[in-house]
């Protein structure tokens, strides 16, 4: 099971098992927060309804493009109703997840974001087509020969997912700000490059695979066994998946037990793993992400640059460090950072409040101008 999701949970799980969280989860708002919002901390420490991450959260359900969909969100859950009140958001701040694209594991990162900004703007995820456990009244696809035609559960399929998403669920007019983890943001410049006329004003990319995943030292590991060895796991996760709810539950409090101060947020997310249909839709997307995504797309970072934030860790496996040097030699006049505080790649296990916190310092002055 542990590596035939792809690239997060190769690192989630074995984290989750071996690794203490470096912070405690959600503590307090973030000392940013005032500082960026020019607000008294305790404006933000005691907004209506502040109590975390699970409290504030809207989940929907939705199919789009024929494949279940599952949204987070925090703030406005409708805006084409919410552009026609008095004081309508100027801003979406949109999510793009890594593979498997569970939002859940996002949590912490996005309610923090919100909280900073003192819920001015809305947050929001979208999962990948089929990465997510419908509800017992949804099917896995709704029309399945849609899906199989547009190969919906494919790398380019889920690309057409979001700018289809965004059709759907978005005023055109809305101004966006996208954050892309992993391959989210490989889809985030294929979504600026396919459809120019969004909104976007500003896109962070979070320790981005982007270029040479295959050539990559997790890469090497990983493309024999998305391209040729998924189907060995699909009966052991298949077999996980027909324990009780409660008892898959209980073996992921288990593994957990050792972690210094687990963010409850985890759990569910974790636990959704443990479902066939998503780790073989998880497995198939990465199995063409490992062909196709070879060459960084220079033409489209260039003609964006100005609206790109990058952001590579120091010991990422997935894009090493070697890739960062080289898009800076090409890009010098580009925003891009290489970590410095030892964050892993798969950031929302332990490390998505700090991250949000930066996240933040790097959009203000965007937010400002609107």
């Amino acid at each position: 099971m542990i590596p035939a999701l792809g690239r997060l949970p190769v690192n989630v799980i074995p984290s989750l098992l071996t690794n203490f969280l470096r912070s405690q989860a959600l503590k307090r708002i973030s000392s940013v927060g005032p500082e960026l919002c020019r607000a008294d901390p305790v404006d933000v420490m005691c907004s209506p309804g502040s109590g975390g991450p699970a409290e504030d959260a809207s989940v929907e359900y939705v199919y789009c493009r024929g494949a279940i969909t599952e949204l987070l969100k925090y703030g406005p859950t409708d805006l084409h109703a919410a552009i026609k009140s008095p004081n309508p958001p100027k801003m979406l701040i949109l999510v793009i997840p890594g593979n498997p694209g569970v939002v859940g594991f996002y949590k912490t990162y996005m309610w923090t974001l919100y909280q900073t900004f003192i819920r001015r703007y809305p947050v929001w995820a979208v999962s990948h087509a089929g990465h997510c456990m419908p509800p017992e009244t949804y099917d896995m696809i709704e029309d399945a020969s849609v899906t199989e035609k547009e190969d919906v559960f494919g790398l380019n399929g889920q690309i057409e997912h979001k700018l289809a998403f965004l059709r759907k669920h978005v005023p055109r007019d809305t101004n966006l700000l996208l954050i892309g983890h992993s391959i989210g943001c490989y889809i985030i410049l294929e979504m600026m490059k396919r459809d120019p006329e969004l909104k976007v004003v500003k896109a962070v990319m979070l320790f981005p695979t982007i270029e040479r995943m295959a050539c990559s030292p997790q890469g090497k590991v990983m493309t024999p066994v998305l391209c040729r060895l998924r189907y060995a796991f699909y009966l052991p996760i298949f077999l996980l998946s027909l324990l009780p709810e409660r008892l898959k539950v209980s073996i992921v409090r288990l593994a957990l037990r050792n972690l210094y101060a687990v963010n409850t947020s985890i759990i569910p997310a974790t636990v959704s793993l443990i479902n066939v249909d998503c780790a073989a839709n998880g497995m198939y997307m990465g199995s063409q992400e490992m062909r196709l995504v070879v060459e960084r797309d220079n033409a489209t970072v260039r003609q964006h640059l100005s609206k790109l934030i990058f952001y590579y860790g120091a010991t990422d496996h997935w894009c090493p460090v070697q890739y960062y040097h080289d898009i800076r030699k090409d890009f010098p006049e580009g925003d891009i950072r290489l970590c410095e505080r030892g964050i892993r790649h798969a950031f929302v296990l332990d490390a998505g409040e700090e991250m949000a916190n930066m996240t933040a310092e790097w959009i203000f002055d965007d937010l400002r101008t609107l």
